[in-house]
Formats: C-alpha cells, structure tokens, sequence
C-alpha cells in the first residue's frame, strides 16, 4: 500500500524541475539579488501575444476565385433577351435609353462581381480576387454584391433615368440571365492566415548570462516580471533534459515516501490498532490519493480554483472514523504534498494547515447536523482571514483586493458540506463506523433492540440503565460518549437465547438454575457472551460494537456459581467458571465493564444509604482492578476515580437518597 500509494502520487507530480523561487506580479521579492543563471530569450506576455494574434485576424485577408466567363455569357443574353421583353411600341430612342441602362447595370454589378451565397463577414474586410490563383484587384467586402442585393441596384439605376416604370421588366429580365460569378476560396484563405500568424515572435529580446534579473525589495512588474517568467518558464521546460528527468522522478519519490513514511510511523507507535488493520492503513492512503488527485486536476485546469478544493473534508472524515490527532497528521501531510504541486506553496500551506486546525478544534459531534455548519462556517471565515492577511501584507494595502476569491472560499465550504454523505458512503465501502451510525443503532426502536426488550424485558432495562451510567461515565473523562452508549445498549444482547436463566428477566418466582449443576449454571450464564457476538453478527452489528459484547465481563469468574460449586469441590477449576474474554483494551470497553457490573449488583442492595453505595462502588471496582481487567485498556487511575465518582453520583439519583432532617 506504501509502495503503491508512493507511485500514484509521484505519477500525478509535474516532471519538471521547479523553479525555487516564488514570485507574484505587484509584490516585492522576497530573495536576494537574482543573476540570470544561463543566456536566454524574454517571452511575450499572453497579452501581447493574443492582441498581436487579434490584429492579423482583424486585418486579415479574405481570398475568392473569379470565373471571367459569366460575365460575357451575361452580356449575349441580355442583347438576345431585352426585345423579347420590351415591346415594340416603345420608342427607338427610349429603347435604346433602355438599353444602356441595362447594360449599364451590368457593368455595376460585376465591376468586382456578384457573390454565389451570402456570406457573414465584416463590411470592411479586405477582399483579394483572384482569377486562376493571380491576384487581379483589391477591394472590400462591402463592394460585394449577394443576390439580395440585386434588386435594389436596379431600382437605384432606373431612379436616375426615370425609368422606375419599367423596374418589374428589368426585374424579370434580370433574374433570368445574372448569375453568380464570385467564390469564397476557404482553404487558400486559411493558409494565408496561418502563414500571417506564423510569422508572429514569441520573443522580445534576450538575457545574457550572469545579469542582474531583479534585487531584493524590488516590486515584481513590467519588464522584470515578463523577464523572471521566461526564467521559469525556461528552468522547468529547457534545462531539465531527457537525462534529469529519471533523477527528478527519483528525488520527488523520495519526498512523496518519506511523507507517508512518517505517517505509517505515527500509526505505529500511536495507533498500532489502526496501523495493524489493512482496511483502515488502505482507508487513510486512498483519502490522501483522493485530495492530491482532485488538486491536480484542478491545478492543470486552472490554478486559480484551487481554494475551491475542499481539503478539510479529510481531517472531518479521519475525526469521524478515527480521531483528531490522526485527522490533524494526516492533513498536514496531505497538505505538505500538495506544496509541491500549487503555486503559492508557502501561502497555500498556512492556509490549509491553519483551516485543518481550526477544523478538528470546532467539530465536536459530527452526527449533529448544525454542529457541521456552525464548524463549515468558521472554517470559511478562517480562509478569509488568512487570505486578507497575507494580501495585505503583500500588497501594502487592500484597494485592489480580489473579492472574487472570497466567492471561492464560500464554495469551498459548500463544498465541505459534502462531507456527510461521503461518510456514509465510505462505511458501505470499507466496512468502518462513525458517529453518525453509531446514533442509528442508538434508536430503541431498531429491530433488534425491539427484540430484545420484547424478549427479555429485564435485559432491555438493565441495558438502558447501564447505557445512562456509561454514557455519563464516559463524558465525565473524555471518552467517546457515544460509542460507548451504543456498546451498553447491546452488551446484552445473548441472553435472549435463555433469558429465563438471569434473574433480571424471572418474574414468576421460578429460577431453572435449581434444576442444573453449578458448572451447567455457570456455561449458560457465561454463553451469553458467545450467543451475543452470534447475533450480532447476523444482525450486522460494526466490530467495534461487537468489541463491547466480548469484553464486558472481561475474564472474570461467575462468582456465585463458583462459590457454590466450590463448598461442594475443593478441587474445583476456576476457568471452568470464567468468561471466556478477552479484556477490555480501551477506555470505553473498561467504562462499559465497570457500569454494568455496578448497575447489576445494586439491585441486590437493601435500604441504601450514600456510605453503602460508596462501599459498594468502591469494592466492585477495586475487585476488578485487583483481577487486572484493565490492564490492556488505556485507562489511568485518575479516570477510574473520577468514573467512580459519577457512578456514586448517579445511583444515588436513582435511590433518591436525601440528608436526614433534624426531628
């Protein structure tokens, strides 16, 4: 996975060098004195390139081919046709007015030529006519007549001689005989257009070696900003040939393992639970993968939308299936990867590692849906902070601020919202549990804590109570609340396969362990241990749940069975009589155990008083302590004091035990 993950990140690296140097246009340089380090050409800005690229198409040339013969044919059938149309009772001299008229149209209509389609193109374009591919005369494309225009010449002619009378003759005579004889030549127009703009310099002058390119505390503009950008863009194109590019792929694996390396090592050593599951370890990369990925592609699109990249979406999502340290580690080396990929790396790293702080301070509770908002809400407010600081600090000033990045930010944090759903997605995916499924199994109403209940009622209630004490246990030291409620709620759940056996659930009088040996008395009551993980299994139950039902009663002895096999036995063996196990090995499990065992045997206590029940808390626990069923869990002795206090706070509540007034 460390291989892998390796490889997928370092493939998605740019594979050019990187200029060392970061710069902005209206800012100061912040490095010393720079000197050109090799000869090198001064690029155009894209500016000037693209305003050069608009004048040569605004000035360019439309090409269209002549065919000389219509206008001959034209001329022969307008002598063979105009007696035809014009009857012979006009006069010869108004016919032979008429005549020159047409003729005179004619001439006006192909002194440059008639167009055989119409065509979209500017009135001033300037048109070359070409007749077999040699230029014969210039003009533009106003002086072009469509057929639509036609008409209108005519009617221009026959005004002047007043001859407007006879415009529908004309008309007829006209629309027979005229034809096309212009043609748009596409391909010889496009050449010649690509020749003009081939013709363009992408170069202003030169840079010798060893020149002093710009001084520190100099602002970053005009000719030194156009003279620093060929600088970089030669360093990462030219100067790292074929032969440097095995070794830069070489040095940016280096980085890009070392990164994660010291996140495998940080789980060894904190969180070796997390580092010896595949699933989790492939989890946690495949996140990391998943935000260089989304701000490589973004990058390579357009750099400026990088801000709209949600990465605080990882460290909520590490809080929620994992914890806040992990979440903040894991982040900021997600984001000292992404400083190799984004301009502005120093700007953009503050940024987003100062976000994935504020992130893991603010979201407490993810499973509440306004506690995400109000978290999404300040993570926005700290990106336009940070940004306005670190422009005015840049800029002196805040007149030209780009508000239009403050826009970027707000979608960062809609975006951010997307969080929720993908929670949910990723624990179908790889089997993982947060918060908010853990408030889902909570519901009494599920199927299977409605079973039970109906079941075994006096379960369903002990469940209940003790799910009260651990929950308060829990908050009382920090611990995760919520888990810990949701493994109570079902720590109990294999007694519905005898729930006659235990004594919370026998309201007739009658109890069957009369009937059985010790030894079979003490394999029923230890089963249900072994019929809960059962259940839960075919239930779907999270194995972090599941954990709760293997180790609420740890390897400790069913005392009472015990004793009583014992006054029969001598040589009786104690692991005949113990819970199959394992210990608890986290803090909720060992609160779970402490409760439970506190909240079943107070039911045997007879007119409680705050000194008994202290006694009583106090000896179940140290009995449990001096077993060492907390010796793999990571709980310390002041955690333990302070979930006794709430338990002694909390059964007294329940007792309702008041001070004794004064007769």
């Amino acid at each position: 996975m460390f291989i892998s993950t390796t490889i997928l990140i370092v493939y998605l690296f740019p594979k050019s060098g990187k200029f060392k140097y970061n710069f902005e246009r209206g800012k100061p340089w912040q490095s010393e004195n720079l000197y050109a380090p090799f000869n090198f050409a001064i690029k155009k800005s894209e500016e000037e390139i693209s305003a050069e690229k608009n004048k040569i198409l605004e000035q360019s040339v439309l090409y269209f081919n002549i065919d000389n013969t219509v206008r001959k044919k034209i001329n022969n059938l307008y002598d063979n046709q105009f007696k035809s149309v014009f009857s012979d009772s006009i006069s010869k001299v108004e016919s032979t007015l008429l005549f020159t008229t047409g003729k005179n149209i004619i001439s006006e209509l192909y002194k440059y030529g008639v167009l055989s389609e119409d065509y979209e193109f500017d009135k001033n374009k300037a048109v070359v006519i070409l007749d077999n591919r040699v230029k014969k005369q210039t003009t533009s494309f106003d002086n072009l007549i469509t057929q639509n225009e036609i008409s209108a010449h005519i009617s221009k002619h026959l005004v002047k001689h007043n001859f407007l009378n006879y415009k529908t003759d004309f008309v007829a005579l006209f629309f027979d005989i005229i034809e096309p004889n212009l043609s748009y030549d596409k391909a010889f127009t496009e050449r010649a257009l690509q020749s003009e703009l081939s013709k363009i310099s992408y170069a202003r002058g030169s840079v010798e070696k060893e020149t002093l390119l710009i001084s520190k505390g100099e602002v970053v503009e005009g000719d030194k900003f156009l003279k620093l950008k060929s600088l970089q863009s030669e360093y990462e194109s030219q100067v790292w040939s074929d032969a440097n590019y095995n070794l830069i792929l070489f040095a940016y694996t280096l980085l890009v393992s070392l990164a994660l390396l010291m996140l495998l090592l940080f789980l060894r050593k904190y969180r070796s639970d997390v580092f010896e599951n595949n699933t989790k370890v492939t989890f946690i990369f495949f996140n990391i993968f998943l935000m260089v990925l989304i701000t490589t592609l973004v990058v390579n699109y357009n750099s400026q939308y990088i801000y709209v990249v949600p990465i605080c979406i990882l460290p909520l999502i590490f809080k929620a299936f994992f914890d806040a340290r992990l979440g903040l580690f894991a982040h900021v080396i997600t984001v000292l990867l992404l400083g190799s990929i984004v301009p502005n790396s120093y700007e953009y790293m503050f940024l987003q590692i100062i976000a994935g702080i504020v992130t893991i301070l603010t979201v407490s509770e993810l499973y509440k849906r306004a506690n995400l908002f109000i978290s999404v809400g300040q993570i926005t407010l700290i990106y336009i902070i940070a940004y306005f600081a670190f422009f005015v600090i840049h800029e002196g000033s805040a007149e030209s601020l780009n508000w239009e990045t403050f826009l970027l930010f707000i979608l960062c944090g809609l975006a951010t919202l997307f969080v929720q759903p993908l929670i949910y997605a990723y624990e179908k995916l790889f089997g993982l549990v947060s918060d908010v499924s853990l408030l889902e199994l909570s519901d009494t109403n599920s199927k299977l804590l409605k079973e039970l209940a109906n079941v075994s009622p006096g379960t369903f209630h002990h469940s209940l109570n003790v799910a009260n004490l651990a929950e308060a246990s829990a908050n009382e030291i920090g611990a995760n609340a919520m888990l810990v409620r949701v493994g109570a709620l079902y720590h109990d759940i294999g007694k519905m396969v005898n729930p006659n056996y235990f004594t919370e659930n026998q309201s007739t009088g009658i109890n069957p362990h009369d009937e059985l040996t010790s030894k079979e008395s003490a394999e029923i009551i230890t089963d249900h241990v072994i019929n809960g993980i059962e259940i839960a299994r075919k239930n779907n139950l999270p194995d972090r749940v599941i954990d709760f039902i293997r180790t609420h009663h740890g390897t400790s002895v069913v005392y009472y069975f015990y004793m009583k096999e014992k006054g029969i036995n001598a040589n009786v063996e104690k692991a005949d009589f113990s819970y199959p196990g394992p210990k608890p090995f986290s803090k909720e499990t060992a609160i779970l155990m402490m409760c439970d065992s506190v909240e079943a045997a107070s039911k045997s206590l007879k007119n409680p008083t705050s000194t008994k029940i202290n006694d009583f808390v106090e000896n179940i626990i140290n009995k449990q302590i001096d077993e060492g069923q907390f010796l793999n869990a990571n709980i310390t002795f002041k955690e333990i004091e302070s979930i006794k206090k709430v338990l002694k706070r909390k059964l007294a509540n329940i007792y309702h035990l008041r001070i004794e007034y004064p007769e």
